[in-house]
């Protein structure tokens, strides 16, 4: 989230009036993230974030839409998109497609424990298991298709030895992409960004912390559900200096996971590539925003360095935890 397109009340207000949500009452731009335009909404009837895409389609909106209406109509933490008066998901703002989703409560923890591992990998299964019935399809934007067209526009920006060793991972999960043993692995939608600033949790009554949302499901697509738990596992269960792995929180999520929508064989002969992909993608856009950003009123561009210390770290992992 961030806000490249800085919005006027009155852009707001017009917005609003074409939703039955209730008048304006307070908007705030919000400065976390770097793909999209976002402000939090306070109507008189309820609290929502508007997010104006600034890469996303018109024609590429609705699949992320469907999705997260899809799954929040199954009783899932997720934001619900609001429709506006012509029955559609997606609005238009200054130009540019927009929607208006539904604010959850809750905060995100910058350390996550064992407890909250598990509790990640149970509703990540359930997560997959209610998306498989989605009726679109749409691919990973920042897959592999991606990688390779991005790699010669970073090699200006890295020395020698860092430019080969990311162009050399290109070609490991290019020649790996397109192996039986990649197209025999179970794929479907997949949320692809859930760090754990994208999962929110509540300890409302004096409770134990419970994940009250996940947020943020603007890289979803449809691709391997094993590089959905890779993304998690690399963010959730390492440590963010080092990249080495906290080997309990990676068997509570997976073990959690795995009692739900069941890990296969195959996929744990995958695993260790699989992690070194989440890994890939996450570095080269890092990389890309880092050295080529685009101009925005708030940003905070996240540093890259901490994802190529996780692909070598990985790098360096024939066998990394698994299930017990």
């Amino acid at each position: 989230m961030a806000v490249f397109t800085p919005l006027a009340r009155d852009d707001v207000t017009r917005l609003l009036a074409h939703h039955s949500v209730g008048e304006l009452v307070t908007m705030e731009g919000i400065a976390a993230g770097i793909e999209n335009t976002n402000y939090f909404v306070d109507t008189t009837e309820g609290r929502f974030v508007l997010t104006l895409f600034e890469r996303l389609s018109f024609q590429q909106l609705p699949f992320y839409l469907e999705l997260m209406r899809h799954l929040a109509r199954r009783d899932l933490p997720v934001p619900m998109p609001q429709e506006n008066r012509s029955a559609s998901l997606v609005s238009e703002v200054r130009g540019k497609p927009a929607a208006l989703v539904t604010r959850l409560s809750g905060r995100w923890f910058d350390h996550p424990g064992v407890a909250q591992c598990s509790a990640l990998g149970a509703l990540l299964a359930q997560m997959h298991l209610q998306a498989q019935d989605l009726p679109r399809f749409q691919p990973n934007l920042r897959g592999i298709g991606w990688w390779k067209t991005t790699l010669p526009l970073l090699e200006p920006h890295l020395d020698d030895e860092s430019y080969q060793f990311l162009a050399e991972e290109v070609i490991r999960q290019d020649t790996f992409f397109r192996t039986a043993a990649f197209e025999n692995l179970v794929s479907g939608p997949a949320h692809c960004d859930l760090f754990r600033d994208n999962v929110l949790w509540s300890d409302a009554d004096g409770a134990a912390p419970h994940i009250s949302g996940v947020i943020d499901f603007y890289f979803a697509g449809c691709t391997l559900w094993l590089f959905d738990i890779a993304i998690a596992v690399n963010d959730w269960c390492a440590d963010l200096a080092s990249g080495v792995f906290d080997v309990a929180r990676v068997k509570a999520l997976l073990n959690s996971y795995h009692a739900v929508r069941p890990l296969s064989d195959a996929e744990h002969e995958a695993w260790p590539i699989v992690l070194r992909a989440a890994a890939l993608r996450f570095w080269m856009s890092r990389l890309y925003d880092w050295h080529l950003p685009r101009p925005a009123q708030v940003l905070r561009a996240h540093d890259p360095a901490r994802f190529e210390r996780l692909l070598r770290a990985r790098a360096q992992q024939d066998a990394p935890p698994w299930i017990d």
